[in-house]
């Protein structure tokens, strides 16, 4: 024993001495290479506040125990590390820093060298394996001398956001092949924000030449696809960023065959085709994003177990079928991101074993059925299932369990049931948006966890009863609460929200609930919250709010449909709003102080009883809608003083008398001009009109919108639209303009409603209108036009084109079948597919927008659309003098739900197309020559709701059907040929009348003949309905709101158009739905 006994004391004391031999070998630093550092601390401009290494260099010290210093057993420098030091300005050529040629590592990551040349002295250090000169603000092109450092190793000129970064690297020359030809050993390649272009489809091609390559980082580098063959060479690879360029091309499949691959991500890069299935299932992958490639088409395989993916990143791509049951094989998956890629089915209930799930995103797809328990996530932080089809409950899943849940949005889905109360006690959750499903019963008080954390609960548009619970109002951290368009009853103080001093935003509009100002006397408002938006909308209030003189954050003011009356406060002009909504209230008159407001305030005081004069309510606001009110004084002349930076205005349905003052063009800013439905006189100014023209200007916009419907205005319509007009809708309706449609309204290729209908226009047909390709709406209607409607062969139509309304004109010769082969919008698509539900508007800045509007004919009423569907459809034609067949082609216009030919001298059989418009809702071919028998086809119209054959010389038996039987013989009365049901029985030899013509005339005269009997049907019609409607409305009215009734007018007169869906909106800013 004593033999090992001596070694291993030998041993020991060797190693000492060792480690003390080597501790003094570290501790020295030569004479040169200290005074370097010295002179290139001297040289460098840093901020000694972010310095935490070069501040505390001093010659008293050896440079090798300097932070950022490392150095050999020689003493020689071989390792320098100053990022995040706070450089400033650059670094010469000639500095010492290139006198260290033992350097093997140089690391200047992170500092800001304002734009400067990347200096060619770094080609002085021949040693060099590392070289770090990311997100340093280096410009222009990369020095031919890196080039010649042959034993990098590794290379990183990366830019972090090189969207927002001004300084840009670039390899031009040298360009990328001639700058790695001689990198043989480079194993990682970081190049992210460089321009390299000058390589064009090249560059696969220069990368191919470092077989060593483990990690490519190219992204944002503006390179040019597709990814050649030449890049499978690099086995290596590990880490593939390619994103943010224009690859253009498919994913190659080689990029499955990388055995190392670990992250490929492949975003934004206009990919298209199909995605490789068997990257998804390489064992080592760990890292997949090729999110915002909206071409490329995934195929989600069957995952293998044990797999190493932890991140999927998938969004707006289009992955066909359904997520596999396999994806609960991904146990290390802890990120999944595939919002808006047209995914359906339901969720397999395997996701719920992802137990190192963190972030689970599936928004803004097509998924349906119910939300599988997810009580196992215990680690899940974010949850987005937003914009869905789920239904069902979300009770199978234990809330209580995801104790690190932060944000829940569940919002736009059919969910249903009730609210789980659990969702409250997560101490962890911050925000909870469930808003516009169906989740319904009453939400009970509950225990509130002092440690709370939730700022944000959107629980809006359900179906919620009961009492608020006040539990809501002792989260301390609240920042926002909207719970309007539920059915909460009850009343609440507004008191109530005292303690709440985080609370920016309330929003409890469209309830059952009666607020309560609950303040009396001089109230002490300084320890409630300061909010910057507010919104009770419907609350049964009686007053303003008293707590609204304290604030001085508020950007955001509804107090819509109460019951508010007498004047504006003085006090209200002094909060900083930029929305403002008073509409719908018994308000008379406003403060002297009222025009102090914002010159960016959205100002809404629509039906109200406002009166006087109008010039004391004007503000220098961007929107100001006065409608519906009741104002009767002269238009001030200088009413365009105020228009200065408005881009709506109106001041329809008032008693405004007397001129449209010209002052109103000085509202340069003016995009929607409205001053419809008054008693103006006089002619329509000329610079009116002008004022649609385009302007480069900043300083100016051109007018959109112009309304001057239902006046009394006269004269011709100014024909001095210029080159560059961009009107969209000219609506002068019901006025007593006479003259002709001037030529130059064809400059305005942008209209899409043209309404002079009811007035004194004497012209023939306006064919020229054809440029206008945008057309939507043609109303012609009680006019003076006459000849034919045949226009020249042209290759210029209206395709857009869905309401024509020529009726009551002096029109004559035959059925223009050029037009019915062309208004496509009137057709169905060869796919079947209708159009896309929406409504005609008119888009203005800051999320407003100005709602189009027309009258049709339908059921023998004029009924005016308020909103007009982007698929409503209708052709009217009557009392006018057309003559000839009904043409055949009209049975190709499948998407017709309104068509009027009454009142002409049409004359041979009713076509048997007719039987293809499935969607017609209306059809009046009522007074004309018709004769033959009606088409049994029409018998399969199940959505027909109203039909006029009557006065004409039909025939033979009416067909049947479950939909046609159920009309009146007022339908099909003085047809002398006519028998069977409504009418009498058939005999048993039944042929139809003669096809030749009666020769008495229809519309000679141009007259409409009234029915009576007809009319007397459909009051009866409308007055029974009433009785059924008109109780709901009133039990309900402190909550349907204007945009909601118009809906059901026109979707009770228009059934078909309530299966394609709903929308709400008016004349109002669209900000009643959005957060300031």
């Amino acid at each position: 024993m004593e033999i090992p006994l001596q070694r291993f004391l030998i041993f020991m004391a060797f190693s000492l001495c060792l480690h003390l031999n080597v501790g003094s070998v570290r501790s020295l630093c030569l004479e040169d290479q200290h005074l370097s550092l010295l002179k290139l601390k001297k040289t460098l401009i840093f901020d000694p506040a972010l310095s935490i290494k070069l501040i505390s260099w001093n010659s008293s010290t050896q440079c090798c125990s300097w932070p950022g210093v490392t150095c050999s057993g020689s003493g020689h420098v071989i390792g320098l590390d100053l990022s995040d030091e706070g450089i400033s300005g650059g670094i010469d050529s000639s500095s010492s820093l290139f006198n260290l040629h033992h350097l093997q590592s140089l690391n200047l990551a992170r500092n800001s060298f304002n734009g400067t040349r990347i200096p060619s002295g770094l080609g002085k250090l021949a040693n060099l394996r590392h070289l770090n000169l990311s997100n340093s603000e280096f410009y222009g092109q990369i020095p031919i001398e890196i080039s010649g450092l042959t034993r990098l190793v590794s290379l990183d000129f990366s830019i972090e956001d090189p969207y927002v970064d001004p300084y840009v690297l670039k390899l031009e020359n040298p360009n990328l092949s001639m700058f790695v030809r001689n990198l043989t050993r480079l194993t990682e390649l970081h190049l992210q924000g460089a321009d390299l272009s000058a390589a064009g489809r090249k560059w696969c091609r220069a990368l191919s030449s470092l077989p060593q390559l483990r990690v490519l980082n190219l992204a944002d580098c503006f390179l040019a696809g597709p990814i050649d063959s030449s890049l499978a060479k690099l086995r290596s690879l590990s880490v593939i960023r390619l994103n943010g360029n224009n690859i253009s091309a498919p994913v190659p499949e080689f990029l499955g065959n990388f055995s190392n691959l670990t992250l490929l991500d492949l975003k934004w890069c206009d990919l298209h085709g199909n995605f490789p299935a068997k990257i998804l299932q390489l064992p080592t992958l760990q890292s997949l994003d090729i999110s915002l490639n909206r071409l490329v088409h995934v195929f989600l395989p069957d995952f293998p177990e044990n797999g190493s993916l932890q991140t999927l990143v998938l969004s707006e791509t289009n992955i066909s079928g359904m997520m596999p049951a396999s994806i609960g094989n991904l146990k290390m998956l802890s990120t999944m991101e595939l919002p808006g890629c047209n995914l359906r089915g339901s969720i397999p209930n395997s996701i719920g074993s992802l137990a190192n799930l963190v972030l689970l995103d599936l928004s803004w797809n097509q998924l349906s059925g119910s939300i599988p328990s997810l009580s196992m996530l215990k680690n899940l932080t974010d949850l987005d299932l937003s914009y869905n089809n789920f239904s069902g409950q979300i009770s199978s899943t234990n809330w209580e369990n995801l104790s690190n849940l932060a944000n829940l949005w569940l919002h736009d889905n059919l969910l249903e049931g009730t609210i789980p109360l659990s969702l409250f006690s997560l101490s962890s959750l911050k925000n909870a948006l469930l808003a516009n499903n169906r989740f319904s019963g009453q939400i009970d008080n509950f225990p509130v966890v002092s440690s709370s954390q939730l700022a944000e609960l959107d629980l809006r548009s359900n179906r919620l009863t009961g009492s608020i619970p006040h539990s809501f109002f002792k989260l301390q951290g609240l920042q926002l609460l909207t719970l309007s368009f539920n059915n909460f009853s009850g009343t609440l103080e507004l008191s109530i929200i005292q303690k709440l001093g985080n609370l920016s935003t309330l929003d409890l509009s469209y309830n059952n609930i009666l607020v309560d100002d609950g303040f009396f006397g001089n109230n002490d408002f300084t320890s409630f919250p300061q909010l910057m938006e507010l919104r009770l909308a419907s609350c049964r209030l009686r007053k303003f709010p008293s707590l609204l003189k304290n604030q001085s954050m508020m950007l955001a003011l509804d107090l819509s449909r109460n019951q508010i009356q007498g004047e504006i406060p003085n006090w209200i002009s002094k909060l900083p709003l930029q929305w403002l909504n008073l509409s719908h209230n018994s308000l008379r008159e406003v403060d002297a102080s009222f025009r102090n407001f914002s010159s960016e305030l959205i100002l809404d005081l629509h039906s109200n009883q406002l009166q006087g004069d109008i010039s004391h309510m004007l503000t220098l606001a961007r929107y100001m809608d006065y409608s519906e009110n009741r104002f009767s004084s002269v238009i001030p002349a200088n009413i365009g003083n105020f228009l200065s930076n408005t881009l709506f205005f109106s001041i329809s349905g008032n008693r405004f008398p007397g001129v449209i003052p010209e002052s109103f063009c000085k509202g340069k800013q003016l995009q929607v001009l409205d001053l419809s439905n008054n008693s103006l006189s006089g002619t329509v100014p000329r610079c009116l009109i002008a004022m649609s023209q385009r302007n480069t200007s900043v300083d100016s916009n051109a007018l959109g919108v112009l309304n001057l419907k239902r006046n009394n205005l006269t004269g011709t319509i100014p024909d001095v639209f210029s080159v560059d007009c961009a009107l969209e809708t000219l609506n002068l309706n019901g006025n007593l303009l006479q003259g002709k449609i001037p030529k130059s309204l064809a400059n305005c290729k942008m209209l899409e409603v043209l309404d002079v209908g009811n007035n004194g226009i004497n012209d023939s047909f306006p064919c020229w209108l054809s440029t206008i390709s945008s057309l939507r709406v043609l109303v012609l209607r009680s006019n003076k036009f006459f000849r034919s409607i045949e226009c020249p062969v042209s290759n210029e139509t209206w395709p857009f084109l869905q309401i024509v309304d020529l009726a009551s004109n002096k029109f004559s010769g035959k059925l223009p079948e050029t037009f019915f082969e062309t208004w496509t919008a009137i057709m169905v698509g060869k796919s079947g597919a209708p159009a896309k539900l929406d409504f005609l508007n008119y888009n203005i800045p800051f999320g407003s927008y100005y709602q189009d509007a027309v009258t049709v004919t339908s059921k023998n009423l004029q009924v005016e659309l308020v909103k007009i569907l982007t698929i409503f459809t209708s052709i009217d034609f009557s009392c006018n003098n057309f003559e000839g067949k009904i043409l055949e082609v009209t049975g190709e216009l499948t998407a017709l739900y309104i068509l009027n030919l009454s009142h002409n001298s049409l004359v041979g059989r009713i076509p048997s197309s007719l039987g293809n418009l499935h969607n017609l809702e209306s059809l009046d071919l009522s007074s004309n020559n018709l004769s033959g028998n009606i088409p049994q086809q029409l018998g399969g119209l199940n959505f027909l709701s109203a039909l006029n054959l009557s006065h004409n010389q039909l025939g033979g038996r009416i067909p049947k059907g479950s939909q046609i039987q159920t009309f009146t013989e007022d339908s099909f009365r003085d047809n002398k040929g006519l028998c069977g049901t409504p009418l009498k029985d058939c005999g048993s030899d039944v042929q139809p009348p003669s096809t030749v013509p009666s020769s008495k005339g229809k519309n000679s005269d141009n007259g409409t003949k009234i029915d009576w009997n007809l009319i007397s049907v459909e009051v009866g019609f409308v007055f029974g309905l009433a009785i059924v409607i008109l109780p709901l409305m009133f039990w309900k009215r402190w909550r349907i709101w204007y945009s909601t009734r118009v809906d059901s007018v026109l979707f009770r007169f228009f059934p078909r158009l309530n299966q394609r869906g709903r929308n709400h909106g008016r004349r109002a800013p669209r900000t009643q739905e959005r957060r300031i």
